[in-house]
């Protein structure tokens, strides 16, 4: 067994070993373990084959993250495995960025690192992992993710042409302004925060190649919700996504949320788009302006069938990429509602609740550069992540 405090990375050197790894490993036998005892906690991860891989620590909150190069998670289900570990709060797992699949555990108390190692098993292979208690000084000091796990040392290159030609083209929509400030607590406005947000991510995306990036508005102006979704279909965009920082005036909530259309606004959106909107502007690239209601509404609808699954899946790779990167998400992080700028049928559309400014803690993480520098990082990485798998899925359906 290889002992160690904070970070392991593997690449196994048998010989020949590197022509091995050219396939995507999955779970074998009962899949991911968890148990504990009084002294450790231990997790059993068996695989079809040795990947590289590496382990490490992230403090506030304490997480223990496992990185493979890449294993496929199946039907692991996090919140059964840990439910009777007191130690671990969730358990979270999938696809990290591409070529890299991730483990997260949020512990409810510092626990360290103290023996971890692959072995082989004929083909297959198995990491073992130990976690025993520490203090809370000692975890913080061991603490951080290695230079490997940055990914920082090149620009990202998207290799894509998932839907069409050309670059990706990533929609972001700072919520409000203008007239309409959106929640205002201890001096911060929501419209001022998501403006400020929009720009900074969209210097973290325009630094990864084959990305463009448009914003709804990039001044302090009103744009009204719908003519938000016009902008983006004008701009050709693959993903649109809007950005908030609500606040509640009851009741204590945290953390980032997603969000995707609700199931049962999507009728009533499509309904309200048919009887309110220019016609020629409901499908890019199909006229309806001489077509009667019924006709559009099918057209709609068989729109949604292929984009909602993609709305789905982006806004579950946000979610990993917001808790990987700041471990500040809400309890119930995946969420639906019938926002109207959710309500375009053929581009895959989330709203990101960032934080809620009504919460202290969240106030002062939204306020803070470097916070939401790590939050842009996050959201890059999850869009790349989901734009090369939306890309590899529209490969398949055209073979």
């Amino acid at each position: 067994m290889l002992r160690l405090g904070v970070f392991l990375f593997m690449m196994m050197s048998a010989p020949g070993l590197a022509q091995q790894l050219t396939g995507l490993a999955r779970l074998s036998g009962d899949g991911v373990s968890v148990t504990s005892t009084e002294a450790s906690v231990e997790i059993g991860i068996p695989m079809t084959q040795a990947v590289p891989w590496r382990v490490f620590t992230l403090a506030d909150p304490p997480r223990l993250v496992v990185d493979f190069s890449e294993l496929d998670w199946g039907e692991t289900d996090g919140e059964a495995l840990v439910s009777t570990i007191g130690s671990i709060v969730t358990m979270q797992t999938g696809l990290f960025r591409p070529g890299w699949s991730r483990m997260v555990l949020t512990l409810s108390e510092p626990l360290a690192v103290d023996t971890a190692a692959m072995r082989r098993e004929g083909e297959a292979a198995r990491v073992d992992i130990r976690l025993i208690p520490t203090d809370p000084e000692h975890f913080a000091a061991k603490a951080g993710a290695p230079a490997s796990a940055l990914f920082k040392a090149a620009p990202i290159a998207l290799q894509r042409d998932p839907r069409g030609t050309g670059p990706l083209v990533v929609v972001l929509d700072p919520g409000h302004g203008g007239l309409d400030p959106g929640a205002e607590k201890e001096g911060v406005r929501e419209a001022d925060l998501m403006l400020t947000f929009a720009r900074e991510l969209k210097d973290v995306l325009l630094r990864s190649d084959g990305v463009d990036v448009v914003l709804t508005r990039d001044e302090d102006v009103f744009v009204p919700l719908e003519e938000r979704v016009s902008i983006a279909r004008a701009a050709g965009a693959d993903l649109f996504i809007s950005l908030h920082a609500d606040a509640l005036a009851q009741g204590r909530a945290n953390g980032a949320t997603v969000y995707t259309l609700s199931e049962d606004a999507t009728d009533i959106a499509s309904q309200k788009l048919a009887e309110r909107h220019d016609r020629s502007d409901l499908l890019a690239g199909v006229d309806l302006s001489e077509t009667g209601d019924e006709v559009a509404l099918v057209l709609m609808d068989m729109a949604r069938t292929e984009t909602d699954p993609r709305s789905d899946a982006l806004a579950d790779a946000l979610v990993q990429g917001i808790f990987v990167a700041t471990g500040s998400t809400y309890k119930t992080p995946r969420m639906e509602a019938g926002f109207s700028v959710l309500k375009a049928p053929d581009i895959p559309s989330v709203l990101v609740e960032l934080g809620f400014l009504s919460s202290k803690r969240d106030r002062e993480k939204l306020v803070d550069p470097d916070w939401r520098r790590s939050a842009a990082e996050g959201m890059r990485d999850a869009i790349l992540s989901w734009a090369e798998a939306d890309a590899a899925a529209a490969e398949r359906l055209r073979q």
